[in-house]
Formats: structure tokens, C-alpha cells, sequence
């Protein structure tokens, strides 16, 4: 039986968080312009988490470096 132990290590979180983050700066950018009917722009809720975003995507940019140490 084979048995594989996967662990997650600093440069694949490092990676899931700058993916993530990015996608879902993405996301909440093409959302605000799919929704062109409302007037308005890019709100406050919006600003803050396009910021939690771009905060994600920073934080996962510095873990890659640390390779292959548990995460």
C-alpha cells in the first residue's frame, strides 16, 4: 500500500495566496465593471477589500521565498 504524506510547504501557500489574491482582486474589479448600470464607481467595501486583496497576494509574494519549509 502506498501511503503519500503531503506537506504543504511555505512556497506552496506562499503561491495558493498570491493566486487567490489576485483572482479575487480580479473578480471584484470585473464585477464592478459587469455592473455598469449602477452609478457610483468603486466604493468603500469595495476599496477595502481590493486592499485585503492585494494585501493576500504581498503576504503569499514573501513566503515563496522561504521553499521548502513547512508551512
Amino acid at each position: 500500500m502506498l501511503s503519500n504524506h503531503f506537506t504543504l510547504t511555505k512556497r506552496h501557500l506562499g503561491l495558493l495566496m498570491l493566486v487567490g489574491g489576485l483572482v479575487a482582486f480580479a473578480a471584484i474589479i470585473g464585477i464592478d465593471i459587469l455592473d455598469v448600470g449602477r452609478e457610483g464607481g468603486i466604493g468603500p467595501a469595495q476599496q477595502m477589500a481590493l486592499g485585503g486583496c492585494l494585501l493576500i497576494a504581498l503576504v503569499g509574494v514573501t513566503l515563496i521565498p522561504l521553499g521548502s519549509q513547512p508551512a
